[in-house]
């Protein structure tokens, strides 16, 4: 499609109007970062800090800086890089590991963006501490928090080892390659259903060795198909896209609606970035994916999309619920409206395509 197609310009106003809706709802100049609701429910201090919501904030404002070329959205995102490392106490760092992943991720393509130096240093401050989470409780593996070593999930692990094979594809030092190889197999051992290759969440969560297998995730299979792609750029080696096609079967399997493809509603707080999370790594899989799960891939995207735009789209706000299918009800959580803003840009982005 050419950029003048019409299809390509509706998606894209779409997706510029939520990215506006993002900054007019959200945005707390005073903190320099994104409040938790709209309307707000409280003071931003009066209620919990979400640290990890506003690293995929970051990652949705560089997703407007690619698509458009806007310097609006480079000094945005500085405003609340700097932010965030304000409030976090003047750092990144982070008792959650995966927390800090997913931080190192968008400063990471901050740097991408812009070629501005501080983010990519900051990138590898987080690096060095996000590999101590190795250790060898459940025989490997990245823990996902500081004082809860012997906890190890796929939200620790797949995003590291995505980390570790994009830092090794920029800048090719062996040892990252090595780091995501050993990340990548531990989570692939542990907490990948063998028969299916659908991903399990973590093990060990309350100390007795087992693996939250009732823990239906999309975000868990986002990031495992996500690891496998990096991992398949940086490597060629087969295994990897193979793996990461396996999965995206059996995430549209158990998870996609048989008859209308959605995905499902995951509630509020975290769980509501968890969508958006598995479509930031579809459409990146849909560019190397053979041309079965290509297609499967897409009829996902535009499903969703469509059911967003359709019916669970707040049209005048531009505000969008844990449903994709039915209207948002006030106030709107930051993760759930990020999560919709992800399918928007992956859905302008694959217009162009």
């Amino acid at each position: 499609m050419g950029l003048s197609d019409p299809l390509v310009s509706a998606w894209n106003d779409l997706a510029n109007e939520a990215q506006a809706a993002l900054r007019d709802r959200y945005w707390n100049d005073e903190l320099a970062m994104m409040n938790q609701w709209y309307p707000p429910v409280k003071a931003f201090g009066e209620e919990n800090f979400y640290y990890w919501w506003q690293a995929h904030v970051m990652d949705v404002l560089i997703d407007g800086l690619e698509r458009t070329g806007e310097a609006g959205y480079r000094e945005l995102l500085s405003k609340l890089a700097e932010g965030v490392r304000v409030y976090n106490g003047h750092t990144f760092k982070h008792n959650y590991y995966d927390d800090m992943e997913w931080t190192a991720l968008a400063l990471l393509r901050a740097y991408e963006a812009t070629g501005e130096e501080p983010y990519l240093a900051s990138v590898l401050e987080l690096w060095e501490d996000i590999k101590t989470a190795w250790n060898g409780h459940m025989g490997g593996g990245m823990a996902w928090k500081k004082d809860q070593l012997d906890y190890k999930n796929t939200p620790a692990n797949a995003p590291a080892a995505i980390l570790a094979a994009r830092l090794y594809h920029a800048y090719g030092k062996a040892e990252d390659l090595a780091w995501a190889e050993r990340i990548y197999k531990w989570n692939r051992d542990n907490l990948v259903d063998p028969a299916s290759g659908f991903v399990w969440d973590g093990m060990n969560r309350l100390g007795d060795g087992r693996i939250d297998k009732d823990w239906k995730f999309t975000y868990c299979q986002g990031v495992f198909i996500g690891a496998g792609v990096e991992l398949y750029l940086a490597t060629r080696e087969e295994t990897y896209l193979q793996d990461a096609c396996r999965t995206t079967r059996a995430c549209f399997a158990e998870l996609c609606d048989a008859g209308t493809l959605l995905l499902p509603d995951e509630g509020i707080d975290d769980t509501g970035l968890f969508k958006g999370i598995l479509i930031r790594y579809l459409i990146q899989m849909a560019e190397i994916a053979p041309q079965a799960e290509r297609d499967a891939i897409i009829g996902v995207i535009e499903a969703n999309a469509a059911s967003l735009r359709d019916q669970g789209l707040n049209r005048e706000l531009k505000l969008c619920g844990p449903s994709w299918s039915t209207p948002p009800l006030l106030p709107i959580q930051l993760s759930v409206q990020l999560s919709g803003m992800m399918l928007l840009e992956a859905m302008a982005k694959l217009a162009k395509q």
